[in-house]
């Protein structure tokens, strides 16, 4: 794991020494005091995840990511991390763009999992040769490293439960797209695959991660011309994932 790199963004000296002893162990790192100071050394050199602090001094977080997703300076994972939130508080910056969330005080198990995950997603196949998502060119339909990684502190049993409640879940909410479709309430369609997108994310459904993704996007930014083609697909998506699921040698006893 040495081999990928984290930037640490944050202006607390002492916050960038608990970040760097935590990640450090398992990661190269970087850091950076402020924004300004992040997106130069973006700029400069590629990281695999950025872990950007809020609340910061010449360019909050909330700016630098804009910056960033504006002049696509780079196509890594972004984690916000605040003192002043909660996991209540994660919808919100998911929504602003960041790919996940880690409140404060720091929890080395839970922030090492998290860059993980990310980490994981970014670097595996469905990349093109500059580093950006390619959702075209067919990403694994379950990230058998992703579901290595969840047993690793879970039992199969209580894995087989999550995998399945992931598709108990996704059919309801597909259901309701499909409602909301034929009513013309896009807006709403959003809030579902906001959903689908960070529950596939988590357990390595690659191929529906990465369409949901660009599927929100298009509905975030008011893009209804294939909004029903794109709901087709992604229910063809789904069911070759379950298909995928009942010839697991790990899902399956």
């Amino acid at each position: 794991m040495k081999n990928n790199k984290v930037l640490i963004v944050d202006d607390n000296a002492l916050n960038r020494r608990v970040f760097k002893n935590i990640i450090g162990q398992v990661y190269h790192c970087d850091v950076a005091e402020n924004g300004k100071e992040a997106l130069d050394k973006l700029k400069k050199e590629a990281f695999d995840i950025v872990i950007l602090d809020i609340q910061m001094p010449l360019l909050d977080g909330i700016h630098t990511l804009r910056i960033i997703k504006e002049e696509q300076i780079t196509p890594a994972p972004i984690i916000a991390v605040s003192a002043f939130a909660n996991e209540n508080d994660r919808d919100y910056f998911l929504s602003a763009g960041f790919d996940d969330f880690v409140s404060k005080p720091i929890k080395p198990k839970q922030l090492l999992e998290t860059l993980q995950k990310h980490i994981l997603m970014y670097k595996s196949p469905g990349m093109v040769a500059n580093g950006e998502r390619d959702i075209r060119s067919n990403p694994e339909i379950l990230n058998p490293k992703v579901l290595l990684q969840l047993l690793k502190y879970n039992t199969i049993e209580n894995i087989r439960m999550v995998y399945f409640d992931f598709i108990n879940e996704t059919e309801r909410l597909l259901s309701e797209i499909e409602y909301q479709l034929k009513y013309s309430e896009y807006e709403g369609i959003g809030e579902k695959l906001h959903i689908i997108k960070g529950n596939s994310g988590t357990i390595g459904a690659l191929e529906i991660f990465y369409f949901t993704q660009s599927f929100e996007r298009n509905i975030k930014s008011g893009n209804f011309d294939n909004t029903v083609k794109d709901y087709i697909y992604l229910k063809g998506l789904f069911e070759r994932f379950k298909i995928h699921c009942k010839s697991s040698e790990y899902l399956n006893p």
